[in-house]
């Protein structure tokens, strides 16, 4: 966790920043203290922006988290908001990355030990809920997936946790990656722990053809699994409540039982950021991810892009030569994807994120990666890949909401833990903890978010706040639902990249 040092009206994050955040809207001609020395601000600065400390000439480095954040265009007066018109990205292509991993002072994080209450699967894995998935092979069927679902929940109601159907739009008409894209990511979340029971359901002539699907997850319980192909049923309704009605059945035998933290598989998350992310909101999940490691569990990373000037933290972090090497062809290979494209790799951080306070990408990504806390690197993984091994997983996606969400899910994750400054309904089919990084959202949207960051800035204790963020993880395992389930926000989106045909 960064140490943070609380001023009146504005925070520094290190000893060697030369700008602070402002915790309130200040006006032109407030003083602040700083190092008992006074800087007058020479214009507003909304809440989470940026205060210039000290003189930055141009092209000189501008430092918040105690790295640069890019680079004043022109003079900047101490006093000054910092922003979009005087401070620049300094990122702008692929980097050459050198094996060096940091000295051995890892911190003796200490590990989580509470238990909770979950659904131990034949193969070990744990889910943390138990319901029945009706995931649809291609776009054509999915209202026939959603009316199936609506009319088992009714048929069996309390029965399991839940029916909920998987949906998308896509399954045909696509090629190459982007086929095996949509199979990979479909075959993984039908091995699920979470679901006790997986109906699919497949039109028939898509590209995305059931059998093919099938093959693709190994890790699919036969017993918990049966299809329907709508073009060959009378009435495709009834053959998937009948196929329901088998599944519910099994499924309704399982009970949950006691388990430790090193069962648990969380997925790490961040959306609508602000200026305040990275300091509350993100550092603290990132303990709560150390204790879960430390215990054995897991934490998966993903949001490739929004690594963009931050990596050198995990690199250097990387367990061995082959997880470095793996992880720095994964982020120079999604860079080239932007240039590809005629893109550039700092196009990020969204108009969201700029009216929040941040300005640049590395600013944006140095805020992000606290999420995996301080733990080692233990493996990177492709998109639509299970997670392979305990510790910290590198995922490969997009930093897009909706895709990395659901490629977390995918890859094994049975809760998402989800920071958010400006807020945001969104939920996947895993329970989706949102953690405000203030209290002026989580007190004006209570019926999106589940934790409040916010009291970082208060003054709370660090531990005291990471414990209550735990006894909340732990008690959403063992059966609470979490927000995004009890708004019946449960989406999913697959990453497209290639061409339809």
């Amino acid at each position: 966790m960064i140490v943070a040092t609380a001023i009146p009206d504005a925070l520094i994050v290190s000893a060697r920043d030369t700008v602070a955040v402002a915790l309130r809207d200040l006006e032109p001609g407030a003083a602040i203290s700083v190092g008992g020395e006074a800087v007058t601000l020479r214009g507003p600065v909304a809440r989470g922006h940026k205060i210039a400390l000290a003189r930055h000439e141009k092209g000189e480095a501008v430092i918040k988290y105690g790295a640069p954040i890019g680079h004043a265009t022109e003079p900047v007066d101490p006093g000054a908001h910092v922003h979009l018109h005087n401070l620049a990205t300094n990122l702008s292509g692929i980097d050459d990355y050198v094996f060096a991993p940091r000295a051995e002072t890892r911190a003796r994080f200490h590990a989580l030990a509470g238990s909770f209450e979950g659904y131990r699967r034949a193969d070990g894995r744990v889910g943390v809920r138990n319901e029945i998935w009706v995931i649809a092979t291609v776009g054509c069927v999915a209202n026939v997936c959603m009316r199936i679902a609506q009319r088992a929940s009714v048929r069996h109601a309390d029965r399991v946790d839940g029916i909920h159907a998987i949906t998308h739009p896509f399954g045909c008409s696509q090629l190459g990656d982007d086929l095996s894209g949509t199979r990979n990511i479909l075959a993984a979340l039908a091995s699920h722990p979470n679901a006790g029971g997986v109906l699919l359901v497949g039109l028939g002539c898509e590209s995305n053809q059931l059998d093919a699907l099938l093959a693709a997850a190994p890790r699919l319980d036969p017993a918990r699994v049966r299809c329907v192909r709508a073009q060959s049923e009378t009435d495709e309704q009834e053959a998937g409540l009948r196929a329901i009605d088998t599944l519910v059945e099994q499924a309704a035998r399982d009970v949950r039982t006691t388990c430790g933290a090193e069962d648990l598989v969380l997925g790490l998350k961040c959306g609508g950021s602000d200026g305040f992310s990275g300091l509350t909101a993100n550092p603290l999940v990132g303990g709560v991810a150390d204790r879960i490691v430390a215990a054995g569990g897991t934490a998966i990373l993903t949001e490739i892009p929004e690594m963009f000037g931050a990596e050198h933290i995990l690199l250097e972090r990387a367990g061995s030569r082959e997880v470095f090497n793996s992880l720095a062809t994964m982020i120079n290979r999604f860079k080239q994807h932007f240039l590809d494209n005629g893109q550039p790799v700092y196009e990020n951080p969204s108009p969201g994120n700029h009216a929040g306070g941040i300005t640049t990408l590395e600013e944006k990504s140095l805020g992000a990666v606290q999420k995996a806390g301080a733990a080692t690197v233990t493996d990177s993984i492709r998109y639509g890949e299970s997670w392979r091994r305990a510790g910290v997983t590198v995922l490969e996606a997009p930093g897009n909401d909706a895709v990395s969400g659901t490629a977390l899910v995918a890859a094994g994750a049975t809760i998402v833990l989800f920071t958010t400054g400006r807020g945001t309904p969104l939920g996947f089919p895993a329970p989706t903890i949102k953690i405000s990084s203030n209290s002026v959202l989580a007190q004006r949207k209570p019926q999106w978010i589940d934790f409040d960051a916010g009291v970082l800035l208060e003054g709370r204790p660090r531990w005291q706040t990471e414990d209550a963020l735990v006894a909340d993880v732990l008690a959403i395992a063992s059966g609470r639902p979490a927000r995004n389930e009890a708004n019946g926000e449960r989406s999913i989106a697959i990453w497209k990249r290639g061409v339809t045909l």
